[in-house]
């Protein structure tokens, strides 16, 4: 049984979000419906059936091939959805395989076929989110998978006519990042789903954590301590000196040694807790500067819960 919330969305001119894909990722195929319907998921699978969001307008879907085998599907779409959310989307779903529903929810919503699109079972991830501007709507969900040689991004919007596609980046970057807004960590995990560890220092090439007491880790074990059905992803960021491999496995030492400095000063419980690694693909600054530089090793939270 699908669960259906419905939406008209009438072709009024607007300008759509261009989303900016890394410059190993190329377009496999691509499809436009003038006018069409499209159900979005909007939570996991359930005895009871998928919940959906409905919407008729213009339905654009896309998959890209990226050439980078070790990206997890965080690392595919955490870059997409922060450009989406500093857009104005609001994220209404995020889920990973089993949470989603395994091969129900893969089944139930729209994929497109094999080659272009591959879906493990046992590895993807999807983000549903929703924009409202000007009276006007537009969908855009992300769902993504990887084999042995590649990942792979499967985008699919539904609004008013667009006649730009989706970009590829002119860099290896990914731009786009949510900024920081004031609030405690608390608040800024509970409204925002992240917040960046900011009195972290990391030295460029290094991985290690001070000695020193931080102010972010402190919030932070008493977050989850207090919410302990919270689970957060630790996700570190380098600057841009280095390749792309060295700085991603450089990144994910770092948010280990967060998870490992929660786990034994403050005894948070490691299933709480997931370490992963971005390298240069989100930066919050420019890396031309030292400061930019300084600002972009970071570690930041994420939370993974979808409840």
């Amino acid at each position: 049984m699908i669960r259906t919330v419905a939406l008209l969305l009438l072709p009024m001119p607007a300008a759509a979000i261009t989303l900016d894909m890394p410059s190993n990722a190329s377009l496999s195929v691509q499809t436009i419906e003038g006018l069409d319907d499209y159900a979005m998921p909007i939570g996991p699978w359930t005895a009871q059936g998928l919940a959906v969001l409905s919407a008729t307008g213009e339905v654009r879907q896309q998959a890209w091939r990226v050439e980078a085998p070790g990206l997890t599907t965080l690392q595919l779409l955490q870059p997409l959805q922060s450009q989406l959310e500093a857009a104005g989307f609001e994220t209404l779903f995020t889920c990973t395989d089993t949470v989603c529903g395994g091969f129900d929810f893969r089944f139930a919503t729209p994929v497109l076929p094999a080659p272009d699109m591959h879906v493990d079972l046992g590895d993807y991830r999807y983000i549903a989110t929703r924009r409202e501007r000007d009276g006007q709507v537009e969908l855009i969900s992300l769902f993504a998978s990887r084999s042995t040689s590649a990942g792979f991004i499967q985008v699919i919007r539904v609004g008013a006519v667009d006649e730009s596609p989706v970009a590829v980046a002119d860099t290896p970057a990914v731009r786009a990042v949510t900024p920081q807004r004031a609030g405690t960590l608390a608040q800024q995990l509970e409204t925002n789903g992240r917040f960046i560890l900011a009195d972290l220092a990391f030295e460029t090439g290094s991985a290690e954590l001070g000695d020193s007491v931080f102010s972010s880790l402190d919030q932070l074990a008493d977050y989850l301590i207090a919410n302990p059905n919270r689970t957060v992803a630790l996700v570190g960021h380098t600057d841009s000196v280095g390749s792309l491999d060295v700085n991603i496995a450089l990144s994910k030492q770092r948010a280990g040694s967060v998870l490992e400095r929660l786990v034994s000063a403050y005894d948070i419980p490691r299933a709480q807790l997931e370490a992963e690694g971005m390298g240069y693909l989100s930066p919050v600054a420019n890396n031309v500067t030292e400061d930019g530089r300084t600002a972009n090793r970071r570690v930041e939270v994420v939370i993974t819960s979808t409840e």
